[in-house]
């Protein structure tokens, strides 16, 4: 196999235009010779076909699916709405969800040329975004929701949860689909970000005039509220509030979730 490094694959990028798995194909069918690599993708059409790499491409299809103990989210991106909808271009998140599932996340390049055909067939900024593949652990459930929205799928999440139903899994998923937590637990919030917070918070408070010898009291509340809407499991779940979802977990455990939008 031809050698290159990604500085390689980024530099033909920027002088061609062409998408990421573009020009790594073109450095591995030219034996690593960015000139050569230029030209291949011109005869290709795909220099082109890249001049359109500067549009925004915020639309497109995430799907995401469980098989056996694997479950994956794919996001292919475009242009618009209509071109997401078109038959070829959800045949071929379904044939990127597929390859995922069974040889893992980097199995994607294997349909790069059906990409390259999908980019010049319909004329769009077509890309392959986020990929996510999960494999169960000993004891584990996984969960695949996606959210449809005019005929597509434009919110994906995956959980695994640890000594729990499928049930259980399902509506855990269907709350990070609608509350969108960035963390699992306040523990998984970053120091630089609790801190910065916590600041905010502190300056609010004088502001507002709250008492000095009261404000720790004070910020320490408001950072519940911080916690509540970050944090997945200090959240009360959005099918009945009066439960949060540790209660939902009943014993059971969230070993990790993923989410991925379109536009996100």
């Amino acid at each position: 196999m031809a050698e290159f490094t990604a500085k390689d694959v980024q530099a033909l990028r920027q002088l061609t235009g062409a998408g990421m798995m573009d020009a790594k194909k073109a450095l591995v069918e030219n034996g690593g010779d960015a000139e050569l690599g230029a030209q291949w993708l011109r005869e290709k059409g795909l220099a082109k076909s890249a001049s359109r790499s500067d549009r925004d491409n915020s639309e497109g299809i995430v799907g995401a699916r469980v098989e056996g103990g694997v479950a994956a989210i794919v996001e292919l991106k475009c242009e618009t709405d209509f071109v997401a909808k078109s038959e070829d271009f959800t045949e071929l998140v379904e044939s990127l969800l597929s390859v995922v599932i069974a040889r893992g996340e980097g199995a994607v390049e294997e349909k790069a040329k059906d990409l390259e055909d999908l980019k010049l067939s319909l004329k769009e900024n077509i890309d392959i975004g986020r990929v996510v593949r999960f494999e169960a652990a000993s004891g584990a459930t996984l969960d695949a929701y996606v959210h449809q929205q005019n005929g597509r799928g434009v919110n994906a999440v995956l959980v695994e949860i640890q000594d729990g139903d499928e049930q259980i899994a399902h509506d855990i998923a269907l709350h990070i689909a609608s509350s969108r937590p960035p963390y699992l637990s306040r523990a998984d919030i970053p120091a630089e970000i609790l801190d910065a917070e916590r600041d905010t918070l502190e300056v609010m408070s004088r502001n507002e005039g709250k008492p000095e010898a009261a404000l720790e009291k004070i910020v320490d509340g408001r950072m519940n509220g911080f916690f509540r809407d970050n944090a997945l499991l200090e959240q009360k779940f959005i099918k009945d509030e009066k439960k949060t979802i540790v209660d939902l977990l009943a014993g059971a455990s969230i070993n990790r979730f993923s989410q991925v939008e379109i536009g996100s």
